[in-house]
């Protein structure tokens, strides 16, 4: 296998509990995004990326159920899980898929699936997307060198080893339609108005059709402005926590 998307998620969660596995319309929210993720055309292959706990064995059942592989690894350490599954599975390049994460794009994973073919870049990252949308690329080869040189499990916040050790090339996605560009939607399951904010999206459109993309999410938002402020406020919240976790250990002698 070459290029993998990589659907990282557990069921421990602690600001709205088992988030994954709550249900809208009648359907677990990890569900809408093996739905949307299966639509990208360049994939080789999508893995549940969880741990070895117990609590986390229906994920793996629904893997089962949704005709993806899956992986267990490390609880906090995702870098590692990432590696084990790379291992695995032959990967070469992957796309992470946060299981927050209901509306990921496929066609802004499929994006950098082409992006990676041509640069063969280290890192890539969405700028000015909604959050939500699209997330990292990661080259398996700077994955082992993360890994190599990490000096914690606590590997949340991830992206710093790629962005700031300055050994990687790093690049942001490109050719991003110009309607994506909207940084000030929320489309993360975070927060109980995050829900709500989910809740109202997928009640209305998929009354209009089975399956919406981000084009229709973005122009559904723009005919009912109400709904982005449900969890707007929520966002700097969220950020300002991800900047206070955002901690680079390196191993001594490692740089």
């Amino acid at each position: 296998m070459s290029k993998a998307i990589f659907i990282t998620v557990r069921t421990g969660s602690t600001r709205l509990p088992k988030k994954c596995l709550l249900r809208i319309k009648g359907k677990r929210t990890i569900k809408y995004l093996v739905e949307r993720v299966k639509k990208s055309k360049l994939k080789d292959i999508i893995v549940l990326c969880t741990s070895t706990l117990k609590e986390d064995d229906i994920l793996c059942e629904i893997a089962i159920q949704q005709g993806i592989e899956y992986h267990r690894g490390s609880v906090k350490d995702k870098l590692m899980r990432w590696l084990g599954a790379t291992e695995k599975f032959k990967v070469n390049f992957f796309i992470t898929a946060d299981g927050d994460d209901l509306f990921c794009e496929p066609e802004l994973i499929d994006l950098a699936f082409k992006q990676y073919e041509k640069s063969r870049a280290d890192f890539i990252e969405g700028v000015n997307i909604p959050t939500g949308a699209f997330s990292y690329g990661i080259k398996t080869e700077a994955l082992k060198k993360v890994c190599e040189i990490k000096g914690t499990n606590d590997t949340e916040m991830m992206w710093t080893y790629f962005k700031d050790t300055n050994l990687f090339r790093c690049e942001e996605l490109r050719n991003i339609p110009l309607f994506y560009k909207r940084p000030e939607i929320r489309m993360t399951l975070d927060y109980p108005e995050d829900l709500q904010f989910f809740k109202r999206i997928i009640n209305d459109l998929s009354k209009r059709k089975k399956y919406f993309n981000l084009k229709d999410i973005i122009s559904y938002l723009d005919e009912h402005p109400e709904v982005i402020k449900i969890n707007q406020h929520m966002q700097e919240i969220f950020l300002a926590n991800q900047r206070k976790k955002a901690k680079l250990i390196i191993k001594e002698g490692k740089i």
